[in-house]
């Protein structure tokens, strides 16, 4: 129980910051059902791992499409 809280602490510190929030409540939703099929205490750890794996993906989403509207931006208009 204490490695969980070690783990636990700075996911929730990441967590509670709202720039941060885009898709963690789904991807912690769907963690968490799939933890909760593993077994007896995965479901907190199976939402933590899913909000930042859901996470990541629209942080590489966000990326791209600013980096397509920099590049549509830099393009002469003509």
């Amino acid at each position: 129980m204490k490695y969980l809280s070690l783990i636990a602490l700075p996911l929730l510190v990441v967590a509670a910051q709202p720039a941060l929030a885009k898709g963690c409540i789904r991807g912690a939703a769907a963690g968490a059902v799939g933890g909760h099929f593993v077994g007896k205490g995965h479901p907190i750890l199976g939402a933590a791992a899913g909000c930042a794996v859901v996470h990541h993906h629209y942080a590489k989403q966000a990326k791209q499409q600013a980096a397509a509207k920099k590049a549509n931006a830099a393009k002469p208009h003509g």
